[in-house]
């Protein structure tokens, strides 16, 4: 029988659920100095497809070139190069002040000085060598517009500057009240919360990348991974946009628990999980070598796999049974011997 697309509930239920067991079987996200690789490949993950969305067009061995040997690979603009630094450094700046905050939050989820902080971070690289053409000194990187927003093609016409500090501010606020109890799924509130900065557009230039930044920088801080929009989900993510900005945030917070959940099982739980650590199918999917989350699935289903069901119903097997799988898949089963 025919599998249906999952309900927009029932993904956020598993992403909860899966949330859950992070933090009860494996002590939650490790922080960036006890898992290195895991954070280094969000890192370059982050920074090409975040970048791409806005229109980049290095490719992933490219950003990889850059940010781990400061190499230029590729015959794109140096412009083009500056906007992955600068979002590089904002992402690393975001993922070690998200699990070791300095000083300036005092207790809050989030603070105008590292909104602006991010802001600074993501687009100074780029500034210095292709400033906004109509920027004026006071709209430098880390600080709010000066300039009125044309309305966007969908209609949605940001607010008129002198109000950007208030906006912010008010931003802000209902920033720090997510911890709060509430009836909204989480999903959807952080979905309110990315689309009504994106809203407010305080800056003349950089506000997808910032809202990006900001809205990983919260996820990291409330425990859960990162958030990637990849390059061909970009139409998705930008109609998802439209509709929060008439006040239907569903489709954008689907968007966004599938990103968390994606990164919590190919990135975080495989590095956590030890070999004989039963952790869900998806966390074992291995693309190259053929093990989809369906073939493992059928696999387990059939008994090839050795595998079990969690208390939720949901299979789970370890990187030890699937080496065993894969170094037997092809062999035949053994047939049962016939009484006599």
């Amino acid at each position: 029988m025919a599998r249906g697309r999952p309900t927009r509930q029932s993904i956020y239920d598993h992403l909860e659920e899966a949330i859950d067991d992070l933090r009860s079987r494996f002590g939650g996200l490790p922080v960036p100095a006890e898992a290195e690789e895991i954070w280094d490949d969000l890192w370059h993950q982050e920074a090409h497809h975040s970048t791409a969305l806005e229109g980049n067009t290095l490719i992933l061995n490219e950003v990889r070139k850059l940010l781990d040997e400061g190499r230029t690979v590729g015959d794109k603009e140096l412009k083009e190069y500056m906007e992955v630094l600068g979002y590089a450094n904002a992402a690393k700046w975001v993922y070690g002040q998200a699990l070791e905050p300095g000083d300036w939050t005092a207790g809050d989820l989030l603070s105008l000085q590292e909104v602006r902080t991010v802001h600074y971070e993501a687009m100074t690289p780029v500034w210095n060598v292709a400033p906004h053409p109509h920027a004026t000194p006071a709209e430098t990187p880390g600080n709010w517009r000066q300039h009125d927003i044309a309305p966007f093609p969908d209609g949605m016409t940001p607010p008129p500057f002198p109000d950007v500090d208030h906006r912010m501010a008010d931003w802000v606020a209902d920033v720090n009240k997510l911890r709060d109890d509430s009836d909204v799924a989480f999903p959807e509130r952080l979905a309110k919360t990315h689309n009504e900065f994106e809203k407010i557009h305080p800056y003349l230039d950089g506000n997808g990348r910032s809202g990006r930044l900001l809205l990983n920088l919260l996820l990291v801080r409330l425990g859960y991974p990162p958030a990637i929009v990849f390059k061909n989900e970009r139409t998705k993510y930008l109609n998802a946009m439209r509709k929060a900005d008439k006040g239907e945030y569903g489709p954008l917070g689907e968007v966004i628990a599938r990103a968390v959940a994606n990164n919590l099982y190919k990135f975080v739980v495989p590095a956590v999980a030890g070999p004989a650590r039963l952790v869900p199918l998806a966390s074992l999917v291995d693309a190259k070598a053929g093990l989809t989350a369906t073939a493992l699935r059928a696999a387990a289903e059939r008994g090839r796999l050795r595998a079990q069901k969690s208390d939720n119903g949901k299979w789970q097997s370890s990187k030890s049974w699937v080496a065993d799988y894969q170094k037997n898949k092809h062999k035949r089963p053994a047939k049962a011997r016939k009484p006599d």
